[in-house]
């Protein structure tokens, strides 16, 4: 076989590869979102069951979703938890990245460890041991313990987000600042708070998408006043309907967008 002959086999087994890394992709693609675009597809049902044949399309579920009064009161404590959840979680995480990259003391790694625990704790074990703990305490399950729960569950996150974003050009902007006589909360608040700005808006939407979506604990750790995930969870008790596949749309539909905003966030601050 001539060299002209080598390059030619050559060229055909790289094609080859690559199609079938494409037909993998695609592959692997389908798998994940197929169960979404049936979701999103039999949401525009026109008709009580959300099953083949496809009639449509049609609003009307879309419409009688938002008039649900639970539902929408169900989404406005799911937005006051995930918001109010998502701060606290990116303020600790914050201030223990910040103490941790800025400072040296024994048992560091040990602290580091512990405060990225509660990724690898089940939200199960979450719920459970906060329930106990309020049963212990006296205090009725309410929306305060499911954002106290989304706290421990999404700081950790904020924490390993903020953590890498630290770099040595900040601790000198820092030690300028305090040259000149700039507080340490002055220095905080105006050096290295806009110079994270990126990645404190990028751990917040994900901490906000992550309470958004998030079941057990609220189920868990609510009663009268729950959720959103908590009162599709009841709707569905009652079997599938067009309703269901139409709040489901609009949750994963905004999630998205809060994810992809997100992203979008971190690929800005590592171009520049």
């Amino acid at each position: 076989m001539n060299t002209s002959q080598k390059r030619g086999a050559g060229g055909w087994k790289q094609l080859a590869c690559k199609g079938l890394t494409a037909a993998y992709m695609a592959a692997c693609f389908c798998f994940i979102f197929a169960p979404v675009a049936v979701l999103v597809l039999f949401s525009f049902q026109d008709g009580r069951l959300p099953v083949p044949p496809f009639h449509g399309p049609t609003l009307h579920w879309y419409a009688q979703a938002l008039a649900n009064d639970r539902l929408l009161s169900a989404m406005g404590h799911s937005f006051l938890v995930g918001a109010g959840s998502a701060f606290l979680s990116v303020v600790l995480g914050f201030l223990a990245a910040y103490g941790l990259a800025r400072y040296r003391f024994r048992g560091q790694t040990l602290v580091r460890s512990i405060l990225v625990l509660p990724m690898a704790v089940s939200y199960l074990i979450v719920g459970m041991g906060l329930l106990v703990m309020a049963s212990w305490l006296n205090i009725a399950p309410s929306l305060w313990l499911v954002c106290i729960s989304h706290v421990v569950i999404n700081m950790p996150l904020a924490f390993a987000i903020c953590s890498a974003q630290f770099n040595p050009a900040q601790v000198r902007m820092e030690m300028a600042a305090g040259d000149l006589g700039a507080s340490l909360p002055r220095v905080l608040l105006q050096i290295t708070v806009p110079m994270m700005a990126p990645a404190l808006s990028a751990a917040f939407i994900l901490c906000f998408t992550l309470s958004w979506d998030e079941f057990l604990t609220a189920f868990l750790l609510s009663r009268f006043d729950i959720t959103l995930p908590v009162a599709i969870w009841g709707l569905l008790r009652g079997g599938l309907n067009p309703q269901t596949n139409a709040i489901g749309s609009m949750v994963f539909f905004g999630a998205a967008a809060l994810a992809l905003g997100a992203e979008y966030l971190m690929f800005r601050k590592k171009s520049s």
